[in-house]
């Protein structure tokens, strides 16, 4: 299977009015919730991004695509079911996955340095993903932590129902990350799920999971 991944890391750069008019008005209400206009401004640039992207491949115009979530709260189009997106953004970065009749998720996350970061890694990691991390190097924990949590994150989101499923359930394989070990009863056999990392530079990881194998990943910015 083939997924576009679509990746800007330029959100403060966007014009706001432009995105904000092909938005619709359940994403306007969200922006309108946040007090900080940083990130009311990285929302609505994150949307106008992903419906921008969407209508290049439905041939439709970004602010007519219909975007509604399911009870879980995961994100669908309602007119073309089979073509699966998720978005993710982090600080001035956002990524889009794109594929077809598969479930999909995506994760980005800067590696940013924390104090807390076993304690993390107890409340979050199975067993085995944390052994492997408390035996890695104190210099390369955390960028391991990102790339299992953006992983982590990934299938969670792929599966739609979210971090209620429970995020120490879902066990990457360390000695293969493309695979998982372990995933809750509900999300089905865990060799049916395919993770894929997505290099983007220094101090990022990004990471998509599908229940399809994954044959190829484009990188288009």
């Amino acid at each position: 299977m083939n997924i576009d991944f679509w990746y800007s890391q330029h959100l403060d750069n966007n014009p706001t009015t432009h995105h904000w008019n092909v938005l619709d008005s359940h994403e306007k209400n969200q922006a309108e919730k946040f007090k900080n206009s940083l990130l009311q401004q990285r929302y609505i640039a994150a949307h106008g991004f992903l419906r921008n992207i969407l209508s290049q491949y439905l041939s439709v115009s970004p602010d007519s695509i219909r975007i509604q979530k399911t009870a879980q709260g995961k994100p669908y189009l309602v007119d073309y079911p089979e073509l699966a997106f998720n978005l993710s953004h982090t600080g001035n970065h956002t990524a889009v996955a794109v594929a077809k009749n598969c479930q999909l998720g995506v994760d980005i996350e800067q590696c940013k340095h924390r104090t807390n970061l076993a304690d993390l890694v107890r409340k979050c990691f199975s067993v085995e993903e944390a052994t492997y991390w408390q035996q890695l190097p104190e210099a390369e924990q955390t960028r391991e932590f990102y790339q299992f949590w953006t992983r982590k994150e990934a299938f969670v989101k792929a599966t739609g129902f979210g971090i209620a499923v429970g995020l120490r359930d879902c066990a990457i394989n360390p000695d293969n990350p493309h695979t998982f070990s372990a995933v809750p009863t509900v999300c089905g056999a865990a060799h049916t799920w395919h993770s894929r990392d997505i290099a983007l530079g220094e101090g990022m990881c990004a990471a998509l999971v599908t229940d399809k194998a994954i044959s190829n990943v484009s990188v288009r910015e």
